[in-house]
Formats: C-alpha cells, sequence, structure tokens
C-alpha cells in the first residue's frame, strides 16, 4: 500500500512536468517561429567633412563611447591658417564698404553740385536773352531813325556794338548750361557706379555676405577637423591609425548605434499571413539559450530581390534550376523590436536568434527560451 502510494505520487508528478511542458511546446508549435534571426543594428559610417592627416585618435578598436566623444582629430592648421585668411579678408572687406560710402556719398554731392550750377546757369541764360532781346528792340529803332538821318552813326554803331555783346554773352551763357547738364550726366553716371561699387546697403549688402560667408565656410571647415560621435555606440573594426590620410566625405569608421539593436527575422511566407504589426515575440539567442528576451513586430517587409530573372552573362536572364516535386516557401524579413535588454545579455550585430511571435493571446508574464529543438 505504501509502495502503491509512492508510484502514485511519483506519476503525478511526472505527468504533471511533462503536461507544463508540452504545454510550454504547444506555444511554440501553435505560433509562428523561425531560427533565422539575426542581431542587426544601425551602422553609421562615419566620414570626415574635410581631408588632412590623422593626429589625433582616443579610442581604440571596440570601445565604447558616448555621443560627443572625440572619435579623431584631423590636423587643423590648414584649416586655421584658411580662416584667419577668412578673417582678414572679411576685415578688409568692411573697410572697402566705408571707403565706397565715401565715395557714394563724394558723388551724390557732385550731382548736388551739377544740378545746383545747371540752375545757376538756366537763370543766366533767361538774364542773357532779356537783354539780348531788348539790344534787338534798340537795334531795330537805330536803325530806322539812321535811314532817316535822326540819329547819327556813332549812336548806332554804339547800339550796333551792344546787340553783339549782348548776343555774344548769351551764346555763352547757352554753351554753360549744355556744360551744366553735361556735368550733371556725369556726375549721376558716377555716383550709379559708386553705388553698383558699394552694392546694396547695411548688412544684406553682397561683398559683405560674400565675405562672412567665407568666414563661416572656413569656421565649419575647422571645427570639423574634430570628428565625434553622433550616438552612443561602439566603435567596431578599427583600422586608422596616426598619420592615416582622412578623405573627406569618405567613410572611415564604422560606429554601432547601442540604441538601435532589433532582430531581423526571416520567417516562411507560409507563416507571414498569421503576423502583424504589435505582436509580442519571443527571442532567444544562441549565444544566450537560457534567456528569452522580449519583444514585437515592429514590420513586416514588403518584398525581397528575386535572382530569378536577372541579367547575367551575355546579357541573359539568370535562372536558377528548381526541383519541380518540391517547392521551397520564400522566406520574408519581419522586423522585431526588443522590449527589454536583460544584464546577463551581451547584443553583438550579427549574432544568430530564434524568433517566436505569440500570436494567439500574447506572451505570458513568465516567458521561456524556446526548446533546443527549435533554437
Amino acid at each position: 500500500m505504501h509502495n502503491a502510494l509512492r508510484y502514485s505520487l511519483t506519476g503525478a508528478i511526472i505527468l504533471t512536468a511533462v503536461g507544463l511542458l508540452l504545454w510550454h511546446y504547444r506555444d511554440y508549435v501553435r505560433n509562428p517561429w523561425t531560427r533565422d534571426g539575426r542581431v542587426t543594428a544601425n551602422v553609421i559610417q562615419v566620414a570626415p567633412r574635410v581631408s588632412g592627416p590623422v593626429v589625433e585618435l582616443p579610442i581604440h578598436d571596440n570601445q565604447k563611447v558616448k555621443a560627443g566623444d572625440l572619435l579623431f582629430r584631423i590636423d587643423p592648421r590648414t584649416y586655421d591658417t584658411a580662416l584667419a585668411l577668412a578673417r582678414a579678408e572679411l576685415d578688409n572687406t568692411e573697410r572697402n564698404l566705408v571707403a565706397l560710402d565715401k565715395q557714394v556719398t563724394a558723388a551724390r554731392t557732385g550731382v548736388v553740385q551739377a544740378k545746383a550750377a545747371i540752375t545757376q546757369a538756366e537763370g543766366d541764360v533767361a538774364a542773357k536773352a532779356s537783354s539780348l532781346i531788348e539790344s534787338e528792340k534798340q537795334l531795330r529803332r537805330s536803325t530806322a531813325l539812321l535811314a532817316t538821318q535822326d540819329v547819327s552813326q556813332a549812336s548806332h554803331d554804339t547800339v550796333v556794338n551792344t546787340y553783339q555783346v549782348d548776343l555774344a554773352a548769351k551764346h555763352q551763357s547757352d554753351a554753360a548750361l549744355l556744360g551744366a547738364r553735361s556735368r550733371l550726366d556725369q556726375a549721376e553716371a558716377e555716383l550709379a557706379v559708386a553705388e553698383a561699387n558699394r552694392g546694396q546697403t547695411g548688412p544684406d549688402n553682397a561683398q559683405l555676405r560674400e565675405a562672412r560667408a567665407q568666414l563661416e565656410t572656413a569656421e565649419l571647415n575647422r571645427s570639423f577637423t574634430e570628428v565625434r560621435a553622433s550616438v552612443d555606440g561602439m566603435v567596431t573594426n578599427l583600422n586608422i591609425r596616426l598619420g592615416s590620410q582622412a578623405v573627406a566625405n569618405q567613410p572611415f569608421l564604422a560606429l554601432i548605434d547601442e540604441s538601435s539593436f532589433r532582430i531581423d527575422a526571416f520567417f516562411r511566407e507560409t507563416l507571414i499571413a498569421d503576423l502583424k504589426p504589435g505582436d509580442p515575440a519571443v527571442i532567444t539567442l544562441m549565444s544566450n539559450s537560457d534567456t528569452p528576451i522580449r519583444g514585437h513586430v515592429e514590420s513586416i517587409g514588403w518584398g525581397i530581390f528575386s535572382s530569378d530573372g536577372s541579367t547575367g552573362e551575355n546579357l541573359l536572364p539568370n535562372v536558377s534550376p528548381t526541383f519541380q516535386w518540391i517547392r521551397l516557401a520564400q522566406r520574408l524579413p519581419v522586423r522585431v523590436i526588443l522590449d527589454e535588454f536583460p544584464d546577463d545579455v551581451v547584443l553583438r550585430v550579427g549574432q544568430t536568434a530564434s524568433v517566436l511571435v505569440m500570436t494567439e493571446g500574447g506572451a505570458d508574464d513568465h516567458i521561456t527560451a524556446a526548446p533546443s529543438a527549435l533554437q
């Protein structure tokens, strides 16, 4: 009787354990899963904005860095010289603008003086014209009187002489007016040239904006000699050394963004219909098979590249041979975001992962790792 009770209790315990095992195993059979998963992250290809030899390299391969940390420094001497030259050019531009302002002021004064000279010349022409009209009247009267012998020849000659003097004065004043108008045209042309040379006044002056832009460019290029981390992450595959020549806009080192770790899982096309964004997921890394990680489906890929039909040798289509009696399901990418980062798990780009998406009710509070057979 005692042995029967013991055997019954042992059997109940075994059945319970087997039942629990089968219950969890059922989740990994009924829900979509794949062993074709990879840990990935955003890899920033750090490229310098300017060229030059590396003179400071405070980092080493596989080092963790914080956003803003100095990655490397390019020899700044060339850019210091360019910056000093740009500052001197700005100073010269500002001095030249002051001189040009004075030229504009002088040219405007010349225009005012020329206009005043025209006004004076026009007044003189009017006066000379009035005198000439009066002299012409006197000449006509004297000529009539001379014909009747009512005026002497000497008096008539005096009137004629006066008329000729007034006529010459009128011609001289007309010439002076033409000269004044010509000087006004010249003064206005000089003013236009001076204003064109100076350009717009104030901070919007083109010469001033150009000089300031050159200075800003020189300051930026000087600042670009210090290349700093844009995100928190890890430097990897560092192959540069002190003295290495950095080339502008050419990738120089790789920086992995540690906040962007995710899983790219490839599910058979027959399982994609059961997945949707937001579904909870259980990730099991091959390197940490006993530590499941919570996550969720962020998105499902809309397509993959097909090699069949692509152009091959001699511009002919490239078609892979297939077995007609075997139909292989294509695998489509599913992006899975990690909801937690266990302290005992270290994520590295390229690690293999098994991914199970809980499409039937969601993950339990106590998730378990995938069975070894499914990892």
